[in-house]
């Protein structure tokens, strides 16, 4: 009897227990119940705008829309570089079931090379598969009804045409323009930096050089956009919505490109740079590097072979001597210097020295600095010592002036910095400065490294924009203007005649220079060109018009004190360089006109005799046409 109540107090007490733990799991499943309700209705009422937002992420995507890039013309309205349609073959990956048989049988109607196919297969790698790659660009009509025949064997493979860059001037004007080229990963890391990568998105070229580069911000355009649906696979259904994008600014250049072509051919064969300026506003009316080279085959995408063809050329066609060409200045700088040895008080007007063919540094022992004529120019002033180039002259300007008052004067000329000019290819050059030497050679500056700057000599180099722009300053009495290419701006679609003029740069001017001492300087120039025992007079005889010039000769090694210089007898890249700046006409100049040919020999024989015929296509020619 007590083991049966004993089971059943066992029984009740199980039952309860069972109860217990079946009401704790009816709690805990109504709980969870709760909280899965509480989530269900967080996920799709209170976040309901966060995932709908998610999933149109994934179902519409934004596809950018490159603008067409500006135009750019010259100051007549000649169009310089233009968007021409280019025929590309293009293939679709997803289409293709053997890529490799694919390109093979196009080979055998048409002219592929392994560079293009591994070209091919690199920006494959890099692209989605239902996206189209080009295989061969720039296709010829001849190229394109070839495949139009064999179009039908080849399911997934296209002709496409795309607007591209050309220059149809060609190596005329690279080193002004400069030109496009594909996007590489320099370029969009600097692009990600500057914040401007999403304008980008669906561009494929950027300025690389000259005006292209400079102005890329002009020129480009802002991209557009259209929202697509896709499905999974991320294949475009249909357009949602559609916002196009806005081209590039047309720009006009000071550029003549009539004078640029002139002036190209005359430098033709040679190695050297030269520089046309409007002296009213320093517009810059044609700046010429050569040898050049073809920009359009860098559009396209230059071969390896052609472009380390171009690297090893011991011309050097890539480097734009005109901004880039670091030359001694020579005697072409002997007016600016005349002005800063009257202001500083270190001649007058009246100032008469001897020349008997060599200066010595008083109370020295050092070898004595000679004139270029042996015999000297004897009696010499100031007048005298810029029409005949009197280098005794200006050694004992540079001894009396001292390298700080030279370096501060020449300085405001502009040289040893930037001249100003807008494209991004130029040298500041060296006007050298003691701290300069200091720092560069670990030694002092010494008075016998005074006297070579004299006469634009020793560690002094410039480029042949600077000499050009210290032309201008001369010209205009120490206004100082910045040389520039733009000229003006034109809203894509207006007409050529409703532009919008650039700003000019000014730069603070040389002030507090009397003006009688601006006139002996051009005065001296004026009788380079045109006096009796001018050093350029043989080159500007019977001119119809009266011009001012300076010739210089810039030494590329120096000789021993009793060595004569023999142009025959010494190799060609070791002869001096021919320099000549000048203006015209004196009493209202229209150019300034700077050139440098290397090693060409004297400034005078061989330099001037090139500016005289660019005065002469200016200034006659071009007035008989009109």
């Amino acid at each position: 009897m007590l083991r049966k109540r004993t089971k059943i107090r066992d029984y009740q007490e199980e039952s309860r227990l069972f109860a217990s733990r079946a009401i704790v799991a009816f709690l805990g499943i109504v709980v969870m119940m709760g909280l899965l309700v509480a989530n269900l209705y967080n996920v799709q009422v209170n976040q309901y705008q966060d995932y709908k937002t998610r999933s149109n992420d994934n179902r519409i995507k934004v596809v950018p829309i490159a603008p067409n890039r500006g135009l750019i013309y010259d100051r007549n309205g000649v169009l310089l570089a233009e968007n021409r349609p280019v025929f590309s073959l293009e293939i679709t990956p997803e289409k293709i079931k053997d890529m490799d048989d694919t390109i093979a049988r196009l080979q055998q109607i048409l002219v592929i090379s392994p560079e293009q196919v591994e070209r091919f297969q690199k920006e494959r790698r890099q692209t989605r598969r239902f996206k189209s790659v080009p295989l061969l660009n720039q296709l010829t009509e001849e190229q394109v009804a070839k495949f139009s025949v064999n179009q039908h064997k080849f399911p997934g493979v296209a002709v496409n045409a795309n607007l591209k860059r050309h220059y149809p001037f060609g190596e005329i004007l690279t080193h002004v323009i400069g030109y496009v080229s594909r996007i590489n990963d320099r370029d969009m890391q600097r692009l990600v930096r500057e914040e401007k990568d999403a304008n980008y998105q669906a561009t494929r070229d950027i300025g690389k050089l000259g005006i292209e580069r400079y102005y890329e911000d002009l020129l480009h355009g802002t991209a557009g956009y259209q929202e697509v649906e896709v499905n999974s696979r991320g294949r475009i259904i249909r357009v949602l919505k559609y916002v196009p994008p806005t081209p590039g600014k047309d720009i006009v250049l000071n550029l003549d490109i009539d004078l640029q072509t002139y002036v190209h051919g005359l430098l033709a064969g040679r190695r050297g740079g030269a520089v046309v300026l409007d002296p009213h506003d320093n517009g810059v009316l044609a700046m010429v590097s050569s040898p050049s080279y073809d920009p359009n085959a860098f559009v396209h995408g230059i071969s390896g072979k052609a472009y380390r063809a171009l690297l090893e050329d011991k011309n050097r066609p890539l480097v734009n001597r005109a901004t880039l060409g670091i030359y001694p200045p020579a005697s072409t700088i002997k007016p600016m210097m005349a002005v800063a040895a009257l202001q500083e008080g270190v001649i007058t007007p009246y100032t008469v020295r001897n020349d008997p063919g060599y200066w010595k540094i008083p109370n020295s022992k050092t070898k004595p600095f000679r004139d270029w004529l042996r015999w000297g120019h004897g009696k010499v002033d100031v007048l005298k010592s810029i029409e005949e180039s009197v280098d005794t002259f200006y050694y004992q300007v540079a001894y009396d002036m001292g390298i700080d008052r030279i370096s501060k004067w020449m300085m405001m000329f502009g040289f040893g910095d930037y001249t100003g000019i807008d494209i991004h290819e130029e040298s500041k050059a060296n006007m050298p400065t003691r701290e300069w030497k200091m720092n560069r050679h670990r030694t002092p500056w010494y008075q016998g490294d005074t006297i070579p700057v004299g006469i634009g000599q020793g560690y002094w180099t410039a480029t042949p924009m600077q000499i050009a722009k210290a032309t201008s300053v001369l010209v205009n009495r120490g206004q100082v203007i910045a040389p520039h290419l733009l000229r003006a701006t034109i809203e894509n679609g207006d007409d050529f005649s409703n532009n919008s003029m650039a700003e000019i740069v000014t730069y603070p001017p040389i002030s507090g220079v009397k003006e009688r001492y601006w006139d002996i300087a051009k005065e001296g120039m004026r009788l380079v060109n045109h006096g009796k025992k001018g050093t350029a007079r043989r080159a500007f005889a019977k001119t119809k018009y009266m011009s001012a010039g300076k010739s210089g000769t810039a030494q590329v090694f120096g000789l021993g004190e009793n060595e004569e210089y023999n142009a025959d007898e010494i190799a060609e890249h070791l002869r001096d360089h021919a320099l000549f700046t000048g203006f015209a006409p004196v009493d209202d100049p229209k150019l300034v006109v700077t050139i440098v040919l290397e090693n060409a020999g004297g400034g005078s024989s061989n330099g001037a005799p090139v500016v005289r015929k660019v005065f002469d296509h200016v200034l006659v020619d071009k007035n008989k046409e009109e």
